[in-house]
């Protein structure tokens, strides 16, 4: 599917200019389960951001996922190799089973920093995770987009937008495979 063809659900936003996330009916704790384990990632990423660069830039990582809380949380450790150097990233996934949606936070080598959470949930094995950020001085909107139809080759691919989601940048893609078993 090309970047064109990828809708993203419309944001709205609440009189204190917050974003406005509604979980799914289906949305539950269950809902990252197909993930655990290891996995083998290509990586195709956007040379340069919010610049109309057409490059991109293809590597391969791994990437493993347990889960922690009694299974309403999971993590899961990122590496790869930039420029030589080793690099190693993680993200925490929290289901807030009030609200029915998921937070995603991430940390990575380079900054030793937990960002904002993304918030969201699957629907359909389609899931949307938002949030406000800051990019090179620009205030921006995140999304991450899961796409799990195949989940034993699920999808990730995330987009930034500086005009308030009418229009998205997708800028990296991770295409996932287990790991065999036996290895």
């Amino acid at each position: 599917m090309s970047n064109n063809e990828i809708v993203i659900p419309k944001i709205t936003f609440d009189e204190n200019g917050n974003l406005k996330i509604i979980a799914s009916e289906t949305s539950s704790k269950n809902d990252f389960d197909f993930y655990e384990g290891k996995w083998k990632l290509q990586n195709r990423k956007l040379k340069i951001k919010l610049e109309n660069c057409t490059e991109w830039i293809e590597f391969e990582s791994t990437q493993e996922m347990y889960r922690v809380l009694n299974g309403i949380g999971n993590i899961d450790n990122y590496l790869s190799t930039f420029d030589g150097e080793p690099f190693e990233g993680m993200s925490v996934r929290l289901f807030n089973p009030i609200t029915k949606l998921w937070s995603i936070y991430w940390a990575d080598s380079n900054e030793g920093v937990l960002q904002p959470p993304v918030v969201g949930s699957f629907e359909n094995d389609i899931a949307y995770f938002f949030t406000k950020d800051n990019f090179k001085g620009k205030d921006i909107l995140v999304v991450f987009r899961w796409d799990i139809i195949d989940k034993e080759n699920p999808i990730w691919s995330q987009a930034f937008s500086t005009d308030k989601g009418e229009t998205w940048e997708w800028n990296w893609y991770m295409y996932f495979s287990k790991f065999d078993k036996e290895l």
